[in-house]
C-alpha cells in the first residue's frame, strides 16, 4: 500500500461542497457510515479559523446536551460554520435549521452529515425544501486514490473503498474490518432506522444478494428462499439501497423493436463489502470464485457512475441474451461499456449486434490491463484508468 494514502485523500466533491457552503444556508453530505464524511468535513473546516467552526457529534451525549435548547444554542453561532455530524440521531433539528436558514441577514451556515436513512430524507425534505443542497459521498473512488499516489487497482477492487478496509495493514485486517462493518450495520444501524426491519432477515437477504451480485433482480424468488413475501423483500432492498449498500441498475427502455428484459439488475456498491460477505479475503481467492466477472463489472460501474454525475445509467439485455453491461446517457450523448475480467477480451456476436442497434457515441471494453487498444471502429479496449481519463478530458 502506498504510504501517501495514509494522509488525507482529496475528494472529488470537495470543491462542490465548498461552493455549496457559500451559496446555500444548509449543505448536506450523505453517504454510508465510515466512508469519510467526517474526515472531509474536518478538512474543509481546517480552511477556516478554529474559533469560527463549531463541530457537534450527535452520537456523543455531551454534544446532544448542548442542543437541549437547540434554537438558543445554534442562534449563538452566527457567522460560524456549524457541523452537525450524524444528524439523523436528532431529526427534530431540521425544524430549527429551517428557522435559522431563513435569517434575513444570511448569518448562518450549516454542514450536516448523515446516512441517507428514510427518516433523514423525510425530515429534511419537509423542513428544508429550497434551503438545502445534497452531496452524496461514496467510499474512496479509484480515481481519488490514483490522484493520491496509489497504483495497485487490485487492492482497491478486492478491499473496496471504505478507508478502514482499504488502508488496513494486511488482507486479513481488511477482512476483519469489513466483517465488523457489516455486523455493526445489521445490529446497530438497521435497528436504528425505525422501519421495523429484522437485522437477522436483513443479514440473510444481504448475503443472498451477494451471491446474486450483477444478476437480474427477482424479488419473488428471493422471497421464496427466505420464507417471506416479495413485498418484504422489496422493502428490505429499498432500505439497503437508501443506505448506499446496493445499486439497482434499471434496464434500457427505448424501443429497439426487440424484446428487452424489463427487470433491473442488483449490485452491492462496494466490492470490499461484497467480498467480505462471500468470505473472499485476497486476490487469489477472488480469481478462483464464480463471482469474479460480476465483481469486476460492479467495481467498474461504481467508478464510471461517479465520474459521470447527472448521467442516466442503465443496461440492455434482450430475451435472446444480447447484452450491453452499462449505458450512460445525458441529452443526446450515449456511451456504452462492456466489462471483461480478462486480459484478452472478445465481444460476443450478440454484444456487437446490440452496439449497432443502440448506436453509442463510443464504446469501451474495460479490462484489468495496463494499456488498451482499438478493437474496431468506435470500440476501444481500455483499462479503467484510461476510461476515467477519457471521461475526465471529454475524449468521447
Amino acid at each position: 500500500m502506498n504510504s501517501k494514502l495514509h494522509s488525507y485523500v482529496p475528494r472529488l466533491l470537495e470543491a462542490d461542497i465548498i461552493s455549496s457552503l457559500k451559496e446555500t444556508p444548509v449543505t448536506a453530505i450523505i453517504g454510508p457510515r465510515q466512508c469519510g464524511k467526517t474526515t472531509l468535513a474536518r478538512h474543509i473546516a481546517s480552511k477556516s479559523k478554529p474559533d469560527s467552526v463549531v463541530h457537534l457529534d450527535l452520537e456523543r451525549a455531551a454534544d446532544q446536551r448542548k442542543l437541549s435548547d437547540a434554537e438558543w444554542f445554534l442562534s449563538r453561532q452566527a457567522g460560524k460554520l456549524v457541523i452537525l455530524d450524524e444528524i439523523q440521531r436528532v431529526p427534530d433539528l431540521f425544524t430549527t435549521l429551517r428557522v435559522l436558514a431563513d435569517d434575513a441577514d444570511h448569518r448562518y451556515r450549516f454542514l450536516v452529515l448523515g446516512s441517507a436513512s428514510p427518516e433523514l430524507l423525510r425530515q429534511s425534505s419537509e423542513s428544508l425544501a429550497g434551503r438545502i443542497r445534497y452531496h452524496e459521498l461514496t467510499p474512496l473512488l479509484w480515481q481519488e486514490c490514483v490522484a493520491a499516489g496509489m497504483k495497485d487497482f487490485e487492492q482497491h477492487w478486492i478491499r473496496g473503498g471504505f478507508p478502514g478496509s482499504l488502508l488496513a495493514s494486511s488482507d486479513s485486517s481488511s477482512m476483519a474490518w469489513r466483517e465488523s462493518f457489516s455486523r455493526t450495520f445489521l445490529e446497530k444501524d438497521v435497528a436504528y432506522l425505525g422501519v421495523g426491519a429484522s437485522p437477522e432477515l436483513m443479514g440473510r437477504l444481504w448475503r443472498m444478494l451477494a451471491h446474486h451480485h450483477g444478476q437480474l433482480l427477482n424479488s419473488a424468488r428471493l422471497g421464496q428462499a427466505l420464507g417471506v413475501t416479495h413485498t418484504t423483500v422489496r422493502k428490505y432492498i429499498g432500505i439497503l439501497t437508501q443506505n448506499f449498500m446496493l445499486r439497482i441498475l434499471e434496464p434500457f427502455r427505448v424501443n429497439l423493436e426487440k424484446r428487452l428484459i424489463k427487470s433491473p439488475k442488483v449490485y452491492l456498491r462496494d466490492t470490499g463489502v461484497l467480498h467480505g460477505l462471500l468470505e473472499i479475503e485476497g486476490m487469489d481467492d477472488l480469481l478462483g470464485h464464480p463471482v469474479v466477472g460480476a465483481s469486476w463489472e460492479g467495481w467498474c460501474i461504481e467508478q464510471i457512475c461517479a465520474a459521470l454525475p447527472g448521467w442516466r445509467a442503465s443496461f440492455v439485455r434482450t430475451s435472446n441474451g444480447e447484452e450491453i453491461d452499462l449505458l450512460m446517457e445525458r441529452g443526446r450523448q450515449r456511451l456504452a461499456f462492456e466489462f471483461k475480467a480478462s486480459i484478452s477480451p472478445q465481444l460476443t456476436r450478440g454484444c456487437v449486434t446490440m452496439l449497432k442497434d443502440v448506436a453509442p457515441n463510443h464504446a469501451w471494453v474495460v479490462c484489468p490491463i495496463a494499456k488498451g487498444w482499438d478493437m474496431r471502429d468506435g470500440v476501444t479496449v481500455a483499462s479503467i484508468e484510461e476510461v476515467l481519463s477519457s471521461l475526465k478530458n471529454k475524449q468521447v
